[in-house]
């Protein structure tokens, strides 16, 4: 486990994300065109800071899906109603996570591995959540495939944390494998109670 850990996992990630990228040039081309027209005006690609393993920030890429409409105050609504047709699509197929494969690439982040949230969210972390950032987070984690958005985040945490204490290539490949079966059937793709994941406040 500790020489997958700490060379294989790598090593698959660069061959598999730079292929990827290679065979989806085409299917991702068209993707930004869709949703270049469909976000009026306000472009294919979100770039936000996150924290990485150890903490450390980097820019993850990512479809935008949803417009920057905004209301006679110039606050953005709500992503309910920013969220458009094409970009619902794109986010229930889980394309709008595709152009992570460059950070995978770069290094910034592995194919498996717990999700990069908020910046925002580190101070907020208990000792024991925080060891999510032991490890490169991933386009899909483990958490993902026990309930994604449909889950609170103190499960969410828990799951990421069991996950970096059992990573192995057999771990990997049933996370791939669910993965696939979730997006296919789209499940959990919102939380109970927004169309996106609730803000993480802290409490536990």
């Amino acid at each position: 486990m500790k020489l997958y850990k700490s060379f294989f996992k790598r090593a698959i990630d660069i061959a598999a994300s730079g292929c990827a990228l290679i065979v989806l040039s085409l299917p991702l081309t068209v993707v930004t065109l869709w949703l270049h027209f469909a976000n009026k005006g306000a472009g294919a690609f979100f770039t936000q800071k996150r924290p990485g393993k150890g903490g450390k920030i980097f820019k993850v890429v990512k479809f935008k899906t949803m417009t920057d409409e905004r209301d006679a105050d110039g606050n953005l609504l709500p992503d309910a109603k920013r969220l458009t047709k094409v970009g619902r699509f794109v986010r229930s197929t889980s394309i709008d996570e595709l152009p992570q494969l460059w950070n995978v690439l770069r290094g910034d982040m592995s194919l498996i591995g717990p999700r990069p949230l908020l910046v925002q969210y580190l101070p907020l972390y208990s000792k024991e959540q925080a060891r999510r950032h032991e490890v490169r987070p991933g386009i899909t984690g483990w958490a993902q495939c026990h309930g994604r958005n449909a889950i609170s985040w103190q499960k969410k945490f828990e799951l990421d944390v069991w996950y970096v204490d059992h990573i192995s290539f057999l771990t990997d490949c049933k996370v791939i494998l669910t993965t696939i079966k979730k997006v296919i059937a789209r499940d959990d793709i919102n939380s109970a109670t927004s169309a996106t994941m609730e803000v993480f406040n802290g409490h536990n």
